[in-house]
């Protein structure tokens, strides 16, 4: 994961999420895209599957836009006692300014359900004088 000034974090328990974005695209065309990425560190002294992840995005306008999806990318990572899993992906909105929120499901060595949440991501983009720049 590269070092971005606009890191986010979200603890839960023992399992951290980092969560940075940059944009795709800077035109002047009404939808905007962005790649978002993930890392999620297990901290813990036990094993945990991550199984689901539920994310919401709610725009300027508000409009909400929600993924709810087995795994990451088909995959069902395992993460033993302190290793971390990274995972990208890209989003694209009809709006100016966003905000990526949500949690993923994960299950411990015992069974236990975890709901982990995600730090909250926000995704603007800014014209000025007839350039767009995101944030």
């Amino acid at each position: 994961m590269q070092d971005f000034s606009d890191l986010a974090t979200a603890q839960t328990g023992d399992i951290l999420v980092s969560a940075y974005h940059e944009p795709l695209e800077a035109d002047n065309s009404p939808t905007k895209a962005w790649i978002y990425c993930l890392r999620i560190e297990n901290n813990s002294g036990y094993r945990v599957k991550l199984l689901k992840k539920d994310f919401c995005i709610t725009d300027n306008n508000g409009r909400n836009y929600f993924e709810k999806s087995e795994g990451f990318h088909c995959e069902l990572p395992i993460l033993e006692a302190g290793e971390c899993f990274e995972f990208e992906d890209t989003i694209s909105i009809n709006a100016q300014a966003a905000a990526l929120y949500g949690n993923c499901i994960a299950q411990d060595e015992n069974g236990n359900m975890l709901k982990i949440k995600l730090p909250i991501m926000q995704l603007t983009a800014v014209e000025k004088e007839n350039n767009i720049f995101y944030h």
